[in-house]
C-alpha cells in the first residue's frame, strides 16, 4: 500500500482539532450574533454552516482516498 504516511497523520490531527475548532467557532458566533445586522447574521451563519460541512466532507475523502490510494 502508497498511503502518504505524512498526509495520513496532518489528517488524524486534523480530525481531533476539527471539534475544537468547532466549538469555539460556534461559541464566538453565539457570542456576536446579537450583535450584528440581520444580513451579516445570515452571512456568518451559512459560511459557518459551509465551512463546516466542507472541512468534514474533506477530512471523510481524505482519509478514505490515502488509504485506498486514490
Amino acid at each position: 500500500v502508497l498511503a502518504s504516511l505524512p498526509l495520513q497523520m496532518m489528517l488524524y490531527f486534523n480530525v481531533y482539532y476539527f471539534p475544537v475548532w468547532f466549538l469555539a467557532e460556534g461559541m464566538m458566533l453565539q457570542l456576536k450574533y446579537q450583535l450584528l445586522p440581520r444580513h451579516y447574521q445570515f452571512l456568518l451563519v451559512a459560511a459557518f454552516l459551509i465551512l463546516s460541512l466542507a472541512e468534514g466532507s474533506r477530512l471523510y475523502l481524505g482519509y478514505v482516498g490515502n488509504l485506498q490510494e486514490k
